[in-house]
């Protein structure tokens, strides 16, 4: 069942405001009281992409738009999208000793205002709906952006809200920090603290490439119900055994994963990488809405 149809389901004993709660298997039940912190259940996945079609595709892209350029990034992050709307066990998340559904896709990464040591970051999620693509996608992300960098500070949200925690007093803040890690553990954090927050997000993703940064491995957070973190490194050549047995030097691009090995199996984990590695070598499916199945075969 899609996550936006989720959204619109009546709510039962034991959801929560953003997630449906399911009947874990017994192992991972188990699993969430022996090991109840996220950071006790990392995974690691490091990867090579092929990225050679990809550039391609991009290539023709923006030459017939000029004026509007697309990324391999706005890719990466609609290629995300797909995968979690076709595996929507990684659409979940564990807090409270309970395994919960999201109801919808989401997606953060931070916005540095000016590539400066001292430029200040803020933080953006993107919710996809079952229709958009990637250049809906693309053309959110790039307007989100831009209003991020009009101004040199905080243009409210999360990051009005964070720069109001960082003027509490020490000890008070201390107790308030305690009192969310609380609420947040029973589902019951209000909205303004978790609204527009990548800790409640179904991936938050790095874009280090636009630093000229290999992708490297990003810690989980326990706070919140974040449980994929993925850094996305630079475009770069490399040679590549092709699947004739020949080899070639190929456009690649590196990936590094932190997951949460709670919300489902290594096989489940391995099977979504093949479908994300499957979008980069077919990049065209990037143009259909994220609701149509890429018919891509796991054999």
């Amino acid at each position: 069942m899609k996550a936006e149809n989720r959204n619109a389901q009546k709510r039962r004993w034991g959801d929560r405001r953003d997630g449906r709660l399911v009947k874990a298997p017994g192992l991972q039940t188990v699993m969430a009281y022996l090991m109840p912190k996220r950071t006790d259940c990392e995974v690691y996945l490091h990867d090579t992409l092929d990225a050679t079609e990809l550039v391609r595709y991009l290539e023709e892209k923006n030459a017939q738009h000029p004026d509007y350029k697309t990324t391999v990034f706005h890719c990466a992050i609609a290629g995300l999208a797909r995968m979690v709307m076709e595996r929507p066990l990684m659409n979940r998340f564990i807090q409270g000793y309970r395994m919960y559904e999201r109801n919808e896709i989401s997606l953060s990464f931070v916005v540095k205002r000016r590539f400066a040591d001292r430029a200040e970051e803020s933080l953006m999620v993107l919710v996809p709906k079952g229709e958009d693509n990637l250049d809906s996608i693309s053309r959110k992300i790039v307007g989100d952006v831009k209003e991020i960098r009009k101004s040199e500070h905080s243009t409210g949200g999360i990051d009005a809200l964070l720069d109001g925690f960082a003027k509490i007093p020490r000890p008070i803040l201390a107790v308030v920090i305690r009192l969310i890690r609380i609420l947040d553990f029973w589902g019951i954090n209000p909205k303004v603290l978790t609204d527009g927050d990548p800790n409640y997000t179904t991936i938050l993703a790095s874009n280090l490439g636009s630093i000229q940064c290999p992708s490297v491995y990003h810690h989980l957070n326990n706070y919140g119900t974040n449980s994929i973190m993925i850094t996305i490194g630079t475009l770069h050549k490399e040679e590549m055994l092709m699947p004739d047995g020949t080899k070639e030097i190929r456009t690649v691009i590196d990936i590094g994963a932190t997951l949460d090995e709670r919300i489902a199996d290594g096989f489940y984990f391995a099977r979504s990488l093949k479908l994300i590695k499957h979008i980069f070598a077919h990049p065209e499916l990037l143009d259909r809405p994220l609701q149509e199945n890429s018919g891509f075969s796991y054999q």
